[in-house]
């Protein structure tokens, strides 16, 4: 007995598997990493809303180089007609294909989006890294500015710059850009800074790596997670705001479509032909919302208290 409990057990024993044997812990610690990511794909709220946000994406490119009738301001079939073999989802009070406005309206919706927060992304992240990697009064003289247009509502902010340059496409993708600009520059803010005070990056500056080194390997690589969300959240807002602009009247004009302009036209005419005022609004609806679960989605992706890989 004696000796069997002195016994050395080596590496190929059947008490303890070989790192080499299929099941090994070598080989369950190199799937972990696989698993993780995988159950990080999985993730009810991206996975339904890169879905629904790639609906409305296709159905955009599509539009951008064809719609089964022409957008213009005057329609070819009868006016507030049902649907037909001709017209799937019926016409409006002008007479106009209300499939084609709808398809058309994704390709605004996606421009304005994109445009936007492309704008909003390209203002707030310099604004943010000069004011957490610069002098002292840069960054009072950003927060100012930042706080001031916090301070009005974006819609009201969107509207003042409309009625200034005038209605279209690009005063609307404007004035959402600047108007979100301004909360990605606070973000981006309070996230540098946080960053700029780790050891590691101290250290990196007391090496010799410049200003851009410094913000292009350790701060932006940061704060991309954060900012990724709330571009997301405000790609939303922007679809929204477009639209409350096109139903006063302020967005883009025919043959630009917009959902928002499509709801103003057709709410007098609701009870005769409903599909023109309901699906505007529930595409309004359902795009805002895959975008919103699209940044959840990210969210729990990025942030390793919300994964559940444990």
């Amino acid at each position: 007995m004696t000796d069997q409990l002195d016994a050395p057990r080596g590496p190929l024993t059947a008490g303890t598997p070989s790192a080499d044997a299929p099941g090994s812990a070598l080989d369950a610690s190199a799937a972990a990493p696989r698993r993780a990511a995988s159950r990080r794909l999985r993730s009810p709220s991206f996975v339904v809303g890169s879905s629904m946000v790639a609906v409305v994406v296709l159905v955009g490119l599509v539009a951008f180089f064809w719609t089964p009738y022409t957008i213009g301001t005057r329609g070819t079939g009868e006016r507030l007609g049902g649907p037909s073999a001709d017209f799937w989802l019926g016409t409006d009070k002008l007479g106009r294909d209300v499939l084609s406005q709808l398809m058309a309206g994704a390709t605004n919706a996606v421009v304005v989006a994109v445009c936007s927060v492309a704008i909003a992304a390209v203002l707030g992240i310099t604004l943010g890294v000069l004011a957490a990697s610069t002098t002292r009064w840069v960054d009072v003289a950003v927060l100012n500015v930042v706080d001031l247009m916090i301070a009005f509502p974006t819609l009201l902010l969107a509207m003042l710059i409309v009625t200034v340059r005038g209605a279209s496409l690009s005063s609307v993708i404007a004035a959402i850009g600047i108007s979100g600009a301004a909360v990605i520059a606070r973000i981006t803010r309070i996230n540098a800074s946080r960053v700029l005070r780790e050891d590691y990056v101290v250290a990196a500056a007391a090496s010799g790596t410049g200003w851009w080194g410094t913000v292009r390997r350790h701060v932006l690589p940061n704060v991309a997670p954060t900012l990724l969300v709330q571009l997301m959240l405000l790609a939303g807002a922007a679809i929204l705001a477009e639209a409350s602009l096109s139903y006063l009247g302020l967005g883009p004009r025919p043959p630009y479509a917009s959902w928002g302009r499509m709801l103003n036209e057709a709410q007098a005419t609701i009870s005769a032909a409903p599909l023109a005022a309901i699906l505007p609004g529930l595409l309004i609806a359902w795009t805002v919302l895959g975008l919103n679960l699209l940044g959840d989605g990210i969210r729990e992706r990025s942030d390793p208290s919300l994964r559940g890989d444990r």
